[in-house]
């Protein structure tokens, strides 16, 4: 038995619902709330007050001397972590050349502009580092862009390559000229 659409009306109770006001209360406040004091919202006081945590006097530096070859080490040691971390370029730059050594005074000798522009910024990370693994405070490094020679320049044609390896062994014009090879530049 199916009820009669007016009944269902009739059987449903009815709802009302409260009036509600659409005025919004605005809520102000005289003062700042909570516990913070007006030095604390310089951002150079806190900056000056990190810088004054972390720096250590520099009587309390360590300054063990190390010799190149530790020096080498642990350059190598901070490029294998570099490469696991994706960073090539920088890998590539301290592997190439071995760092120089006058006192604690390390230059860094890269090929262009262009890794200096990408170490310089991971520059920190690299000495604090050294100054870690070598224990010595002191150690300082420079980035230097080397002066390339001739001789540095890798052949890029074949014409290139083959003056090359005739330069280095002049049997390979003898080599050519006996068996008649002609050689495709």
């Amino acid at each position: 038995m199916r009820p009669e659409q007016g009944q269902e009306k009739h059987n449903k109770p009815s709802l009302s619902l409260p009036e509600v006001s659409l005025e919004k209360q605005v809520n102000t406040l005289e003062k700042p709330t909570g516990g913070i004091s007006e030095s604390t919202l310089s951002i150079k006081g806190q900056l000056e007050q990190i810088k004054q945590q972390q720096s250590i006097p520099e009587s309390d530096l360590p300054r063990t001397q190390f010799t190149s070859d530790a020096l080498l080490a642990a350059t190598r040691k901070y490029a294998h972590v570099l490469k696991n971390l994706g960073k090539e370029t920088f890998y590539h730059a301290l592997i190439k050349r071995d760092p120089v050594l006058v006192d604690e005074h390390i230059t860094l000798l890269v090929d262009n502009e262009v890794q200096v522009a990408y170490i310089n910024p991971n520059l920190q990370e690299f000495m604090d580092f050294l100054k870690a693994e070598l224990k010595n405070g002191f150690i300082t490094i420079e980035v230097t862009v080397t002066e390339q020679s001739e001789q540095d320049n890798k052949p890029v044609t074949g014409k290139d390559k083959y003056q090359a390896l005739a330069r280095k062994n002049p049997n390979i014009h003898t080599l050519k000229n006996r068996f008649n090879l002609d050689i495709e530049f």
